[in-house]
């Protein structure tokens, strides 16, 4: 049996933080209510959606990534794109909730952007070809 060449990392790192979002979240939902009011529990909330959001877009490039006539540059780039937007995006939203410190709000509109250069390199990935020969 032939052993298929896949990029593993996006999907580790993908299940990961799914993991992640949902230990967050519901950290949040029942061990947090009586501590956070209810803006900080609404930032912890969009930013477990998010974070699960770009979590299966991991899987996806993780799974797309298994297509040889798929771009292996633009399906790193998605990927890394989507690990910094989580870190940027999610992670400035969990911080913000639990320091209320305001400044950390000017980072996540990085994070979004990340988000979109990820979603576009994505969309690159399937649209242009790799250059190997499939056969």
């Amino acid at each position: 049996m032939q052993q298929l060449d896949i990029n593993r990392k996006p999907i580790v790192a993908g299940a990961a933080f799914a993991m992640l979002a949902v230990l967050i979240g519901a950290f949040a939902a029942h061990g947090l209510k009586q501590v956070l009011d209810v803006y900080a529990l609404g930032l912890i909330e969009i930013a477990a959606r998010y974070q699960m959001y770009h979590a299966i877009a991991l899987l996806i490039v993780g799974v797309m990534s298994m297509a040889r006539q798929l771009s292996a540059r633009w399906l790193t780039l998605a990927a890394a794109a989507f690990v910094i937007g989580i870190v940027l995006f999610s992670g400035s939203l969990y911080l913000l909730a639990f320091s209320g410190i305001g400044w950390l709000g000017a980072i996540t509109p990085v994070g979004g952007v990340a988000f979109v250069v990820g979603w576009c390199a994505l969309i690159a990935a399937a649209i242009r070809p790799s250059g190997e020969v499939v056969r």
